[in-house]
């Protein structure tokens, strides 16, 4: 087992002040079908990811020693658990509103027959590899999660409480984005391993994105319009395009001294989600964590 990596901070557990029984938009993103499309296709994927890594790191840290280090790490884990709750309950809420307006959620049933075969293939697996492949999604969460509170242009125009929702989701996720890495590393975590189960993770996660947002498309009757593809391009490789914001930083994972919380870009992610929160704290309501 490696030394204690310092814990990341305690975290706060917040309710969303949204109701979203009220529903929102068909194309809730100013009209551009691609972009809300593929923000719908990601909260399909939350519910059943998300529940993963609380699994995962509330798992693994019952294997932490019984230390002052070790307790204050599992406070942190308690906190990122209610944090990943919170996500998940309310883009269930959000999801089911999409299946109202005749979406097929099929990334949840990828991601839930993948685990199954898993533990059905490797029932005493490691602990530490369903960590590795949390910290890998959790770089990539934070990746998109740092650019939906840097960049305006990627929720431009989407309805206000959409927008609310997007980066209180961003802001906690940049919040918590070193907790699995933190335990992993605790755990006594190799690169070897960190590194693979991203290459798994990137390539997974790309197939089934792209699978659940064409799929979305075909529903909404948009996929073979020149306008939807006019959209994707400006997404992807427009002004502040996703791809040029993200690729360097999905590359420094591979790095030996890679840690989630090293920035480069100022101000950094966690400056930019306590500045995020502290502006819009009307809109939750703490509901756990210290106070």
């Amino acid at each position: 087992m490696h030394d204690l990596t310092p814990a990341p901070e305690r975290l706060l557990i917040r309710k969303l002040e949204i109701d979203l029984k009220r529903g929102f938009g068909r194309h809730w993103h100013g009209g551009d079908v691609f972009r809300t499309q593929f923000f719908n296709a990601l909260s399909m994927s939350f519910p059943v990811g998300e529940q993963f890594f609380i699994d995962a790191v509330r798992e693994a840290a019952k294997l932490l020693p019984d230390t002052a280090e070790g307790a204050a790490l599992r406070e942190t884990v308690s906190g990122f658990v209610g944090q990943e709750a919170t996500h998940r309950h309310i883009h269930g809420l959000y999801n089911a509103h999409l299946e109202k307006q005749g979406l097929d959620n099929q990334w949840q049933h990828w991601a839930e027959a993948r685990l199954a075969r898993m533990r059905a293939r490797w029932p005493d697996m490691d602990k530490r590899h369903a960590l590795a492949a949390t910290c890998a999604f959790e770089h990539l969460t934070a990746l998109l999660a740092d650019g939906t509170l840097r960049h305006d242009r990627w929720l431009e125009g989407a309805e206000p409480d959409m927008q609310v929702l997007w980066r209180w989701h961003a802001a906690e996720e940049t919040e918590h984005r070193a907790v699995a890495f933190a335990v992993y590393r605790a755990l006594g975590g190799d690169d070897r391993w960190r590194r693979r189960w991203y290459v798994y993770v990137c390539l997974t996660f790309l197939r089934d994105a792209t699978r659940q947002t064409l799929l979305n498309l075909r529903r909404d009757g948009t996929l073979w319009r020149l306008a939807t593809w006019r959209e994707a391009a400006s997404l992807f490789f427009g002004r502040d395009g996703l791809l040029w914001r993200t690729w360097r930083p999905a590359l420094a994972y591979f790095r030996r001294d890679f840690h989630p919380d090293r920035e480069t870009a100022q101000p950094t992610a966690q400056a930019l989600a306590r500045d995020w929160l502290a502006a819009h704290a009307m809109r939750f309501r703490v509901v756990g964590g210290p106070r």
